[in-house]
C-alpha cells in the first residue's frame, strides 16, 4: 500500500487559519455596516424619538462641555507655547493665531473632540448597552415587538450628530483663547496681530471641513460603542462582567483607531 502523506493537512494549517480569520473579519464588517445602516434609518421612523434623542443629548452633549472646556484650554495654551518658540526662530512669531487657530480648526478640534466624548460618553454607551444584553433586557425588547436598533441606537446616533459640531465649535474657540492666553498674555504677543491672523487666515472652507469630520466621527464612534455592547454575547467570554468589560475596551480602542483613520481620509479629500 502506498504511504499516506500526513505533511500537506500539516503545511495547510495555517492557510486555513488564515483564511478562516479573513472571513471573519469580512463577516464582522458586513455586519457592523447592516447595523450601521439600520441605525441611521431608524432615526427618521415615525413616531420620532424626541424625548429620547433629548435625553442622550444632554448626556452625550451637555455633561461632555467640561472636559472639552479644560482640554480645550490646554491644548491652545501648549500649541501657543510650542508655535511661539517653533516661529521665533523665523522672525514670524506674529503669525501665532493662524497657526494656533488652523490647527485647531482644522486638525485638533474634531479630532481631540472625538475622542474625549469616546472615553466619557462612548465607554458608557458600550457598558450599558452591554448589560442589557447579558442580562437580557435587549431579548425582552424583542419579545415584546419593539426594535432595539430603533429604540436604543438611534436616538444616540441623533444625539451625537447634533452635539459633536457644537462641542467641536466649543474646542476651538476655548483653544483660541488658550492660545491668547499663552502668546498675548505671557509672551507679549500683539493682541491685534494675534486676531488679525486669525481671521485672515481662516476661512469658511477650513471651518465646514471641520464640522464635517465632527459629523462623520459622530456616527462612527456611536454606532461603534453602541455595536460592541449590542453584541456582546457573540464574543467569547460574552456573558457576565469580562464580557461586557471586553467590549468597552474594544469600543473605546476601535473608535479611537477608526477616528484617527477617518481622520487622515477625510483629510485627504478636504484638501
Amino acid at each position: 500500500m502506498p504511504a499516506v502523506n500526513n505533511t500537506s493537512p500539516i503545511l495547510l494549517r495555517p492557510v486555513n487559519a488564515l483564511g478562516k480569520k479573513s472571513l471573519d473579519i469580512l463577516n464582522e464588517i458586513g455586519r457592523f455596516s447592516i447595523f450601521s445602516g439600520k441605525a441611521i434609518v431608524r432615526i427618521f421612523s415615525l413616531p420620532l424619538q424626541i424625548r429620547k434623542t433629548v435625553d442622550q443629548l444632554f448626556f452625550i452633549g451637555v455633561k461632555s462641555w467640561l472636559v472639552i472646556f479644560l482640554v480645550a484650554l490646554f491644548t491652545g495654551m501648549v500649541l501657543g507655547l510650542q508655535g511661539y518658540y517653533t516661529l521665533v526662530k523665523f522672525g514670524s512669531q506674529g503669525m501665532l493665531g493662524a497657526v494656533v487657530a488652523l490647527s485647531l480648526i482644522r486638525e485638533l478640534g474634531p479630532v481631540l473632540t472625538a475622542i474625549m466624548i469616546i472615553a466619557r460618553a462612548g465607554s458608557s454607551m458600550a457598558a450599558e448597552i452591554g448589560v442589557m444584553r447579558i442580562s437580557e433586557q435587549i431579548d425582552a425588547l424583542d419579545t415584546m415587538d419593539i426594535n432595539p436598533i430603533r429604540f436604543l441606537v438611534s436616538p444616540r446616533v441623533a444625539a451625537s450628530i447634533i452635539s459633536f459640531p457644537l462641542l467641536t465649535a466649543l474646542f476651538d474657540v476655548v483653544g483660541i483663547l488658550g492660545g491668547y492666553i499663552t502668546g498675548v498674555m505671557m509672551l507679549d504677543i500683539n493682541s491685534g496681530i494675534y486676531f488679525y491672523r486669525i481671521v485672515s487666515s481662516v476661512d469658511m472652507l477650513d471651518v465646514r471641513g471641520g464640522f464635517a469630520k465632527a459629523l462623520f466621527f459622530a456616527v462612527i464612534v456611536t454606532v461603534m460603542c453602541c455595536y460592541q455592547g449590542y453584541y456582546t454575547h457573540t464574543r467569547k467570554h460574552g456573558f457576565g462582567a469580562i464580557g461586557v468589560s471586553n467590549s468597552t475596551t474594544t469600543a473605546v480602542v476601535l473608535s479611537c483607531v477608526l477616528v484617527l483613520v477617518a481622520d487622515y481620509v477625510l483629510t485627504s479629500m478636504l484638501l
